[in-house]
């Protein structure tokens, strides 16, 4: 055996001469040329009985490598896509398979300390969001990591760091858009002209957060109360994982290595409150009567919330009339843009 390693040492050591010298001849460095195959003649029996000119080592270091380089460019990927649901929803980490929001309901405000303390009823609901498990894999063909032609798989790393970073955002979005029929904890519409809110006497009074339409939708939101509108519950992050051992039976039966992101959580609902909706056309005018209209907006016992409207969440198709109307310092015919500032907006691609 030692005779052996020493032969395959000799070769390696010529094979390292001859590319060195063919490497000066054209040019190029030698040094991480020189540091690959040196880190090779010191492999174990193991690694040497797998040994292939010309192609790849099918080891359990070598797809470990493979693996940590796809990883790497996952990471980096993920790191680098840019969300904005952050801006208008609260993250709520779960630890179970549901996450229960008996809470829901504004806060009563404060009164008059005489005599002894009131006992506020707090309304509580039975609002429940339940945890859903997500994933996306892909396949790698055990040939192609033999022929060493691993680099047509980085783009698959990325495109996998964009869809996990970016799943969240399409759920959320897609669950504000469909808020005009979506349930909430009230049992309305989360956009509805028909929110109950109760008053001393047992009476009900109905708040809208709409103001109808039939364009484009935009969205009004106060992110000033600690809590959101929207809600992003994880129970997993998103997490890169791997089934390539050469035991596995998939790897034995089809010849392919799988690789893939998995993330556990959901999106729900928060309070309807601090979000108004409008599918009139985004203009001055109905953008001051939404932003009205949402500040002057009252709870249980028709107390003014005090909400204020700091984002102004669009698409695409509202993007460029969103800008204008609050970035910019004057108007067409010249008069001074009154809205400018009230809002920033906050754009999505998905909604």
């Amino acid at each position: 055996m030692n005779k052996l390693f020493k032969n395959v040492g000799l070769c390696l050591a010529f094979a390292l001469a001859v590319c060195a010298a063919v490497a000066a001849v054209m040019g190029h460095p030698t040094d991480s040329l020189m540091a690959g195959l040196n880190s090779h003649l010191d492999l174990k029996a193991d690694a040497l009985s797998g040994l292939v000119f010309g192609g790849m080592i099918i080891n359990r270091a070598t797809l470990m490598a493979f693996f940590t380089g796809l990883q790497t460019q996952y990471n980096n990927a993920f790191s680098k896509v840019e969300t904005t649901y952050e801006q208008y929803s609260m993250p709520v980490p779960s630890s179970t398979a549901q996450e229960q929001y008996g809470w829901m309901g504004m806060i009563p405000g404060l009164r008059e300390w005489i005599g002894d303390r009131q006992l506020a009823n707090i309304r509580t609901y039975d609002f429940t969001i339940k945890n859903k498990p997500w994933e996306r894999t892909l396949t790698v063909s055990r040939t192609h990591i033999e022929d060493d032609v691993v680099g047509i798989y980085s783009p698959m790393a990325t495109g996998l760091a964009l869809e996990a970073k970016r799943h969240p955002q399409e759920l959320l979005d897609n669950l504000v858009v469909n808020g005009f029929t979506n349930l909430c904890y009230d049992g309305q519409p989360f956009f509805s002209a028909n929110h109950p809110t109760y008053n001393e006497d047992g009476s009900v009074t109905l708040v809208s957060n709409t103001a109808g339409g039939a364009a484009a939708p935009w969205f009004l939101i106060d992110d000033t109360r600690g809590v959101m509108p929207f809600i992003v519950q994880t129970r997993k992050k998103p997490k890169f994982v791997s089934m390539q051992d050469e035991t596995d039976e998939r790897v034995f039966m089809a010849n392919e290595f799988r690789y893939g992101v998995d993330w556990r959580g959901n999106v729900g609902y928060g309070l309807w409150q601090l979000a108004y909706a409008s599918k009139q056309t985004l203009t001055d005018a109905n953008y001051e009567a939404a932003r009205a209209a949402m500040k002057s907006m009252t709870g249980d016992n028709q107390r003014k919330l005090g909400l204020t409207p700091k984002i102004l969440l669009v698409g695409a198709t509202n993007e460029v009339a969103a800008l204008k109307l609050v970035q910019a310092e004057t108007l067409a015919n010249g008069a001074t843009n009154v809205n400018r500032g009230t809002t920033r907006v906050v754009v999505s691609p998905y909604l």
